[in-house]
């Protein structure tokens, strides 16, 4: 059985009664690989990211890569790999994902083992339309312990707890001198000037906040 849901700009497909085995089947097929699936036991949504959706993700990660590279902080981008358990018969692709406190770990590892591996320790998704499946649950489960939410105009970061739930904190646990309210700032400062030209100027803004005060 499968459901459709439209909005101008992206499509999602739900079906039901979807065994693991199919799941991995289509995950694999590399027309699908520019699709994001997120399957939770049985269910699985397909949804087809927008221009603009990629553009807001793209721009976030450059955020990040930017503050880490100025800062001369270890990460490993992952972008939109397919983080998934057979066990837990949960899997699904942030639309960016980094390592940072455990980069070191994970340093020379070409490919994500659930039964060694930690999971990202910051993913980051960009919500225009919102998924029919839990997603947040599936993070919690596979132990991701940052979640960045992007609606367009609010940036929201979820940090794990130890009882397995995600609380909203005013300040990243990965990241904390980069505050979600001046991600927003530039992202809205974006409209109407090329990317190399607003890269280059929070690039500037780090260097004058935090270079040689770290």
């Amino acid at each position: 059985m499968a459901t459709q849901t439209q909005s101008p700009v992206e499509n999602r497909f739900l079906l039901r009664d979807v065994d693991w085995d199919t799941y991995e089947k289509l995950r694999a097929i590399p027309a699908n690989w520019r699709l994001h699936m997120t399957y939770d036991r049985g269910e699985l949504e397909i949804m087809s990211p927008s221009k603009r959706h990629e553009l807001l993700k793209g721009l976030i990660g450059r955020l990040i890569e930017i503050f880490a590279l100025e800062l001369n902080i270890p990460i490993q981008t992952t972008g939109s790999t397919t983080w998934k358990d057979r066990a837990l018969e949960q899997g699904l692709e942030a639309d960016e994902s980094y390592y940072i406190q455990n980069e070191a770990i994970v340093r020379d590892r070409s490919e994500f083992d659930p039964e060694t591996d930690p999971p990202p320790d910051l993913a980051v998704e960009v919500e225009i339309t919102s998924s029919a499946l839990p997603r947040m649950n599936l993070y919690a489960a596979l132990g991701v312990r940052e979640v960045w939410r992007y609606d367009g105009e609010r940036l929201h970061v979820h940090i794990l707890t130890a009882e397995g739930n995600y609380e909203e904190s005013d300040r990243s646990l990965n990241l904390p001198l980069l505050q979600p309210n001046e991600v927003e700032r530039f992202l809205r400062q974006r409209q109407g000037v090329d990317e190399t030209t607003w890269s280059r100027a929070f690039q500037q803004w780090v260097r004058e906040q935090f270079v040689g005060q770290e």
